[in-house]
């Protein structure tokens, strides 16, 4: 995976975001690519954005939506209490 991978995946969720309340993605080369993140490295990924992810289905669709607390603690650039 390239970091220019991820930065399209990344592009194309928040473009989603932007206009929808959450981003499925159920494309089998996405949910690959999103795969190769660890548990941990796909909800920084996510959190880095002001994102909240949900895996379903067994990993095969992941699901994205805005998280307006992990958004305030990124403009105030700190963490989360607990985490």
């Amino acid at each position: 995976m390239t970091s220019d991978d991820l930065s399209a995946m990344e592009t194309k969720i928040s473009g989603e975001l932007s206009r929808r309340p959450e981003c499925f993605i159920t494309h089998l080369s996405e949910v690959r690519l999103l795969q190769q993140l660890d548990a941990g490295e796909l909800t920084e990924f996510a959190n880095r954005n002001g994102w909240r992810v949900v895996r379903r289905l067994g990993g095969r669709q992941l699901q994205f939506y805005n998280d307006t607390t992990e958004r305030m603690l990124n403009e105030e650039d700190r963490t989360p209490v607990g985490g």
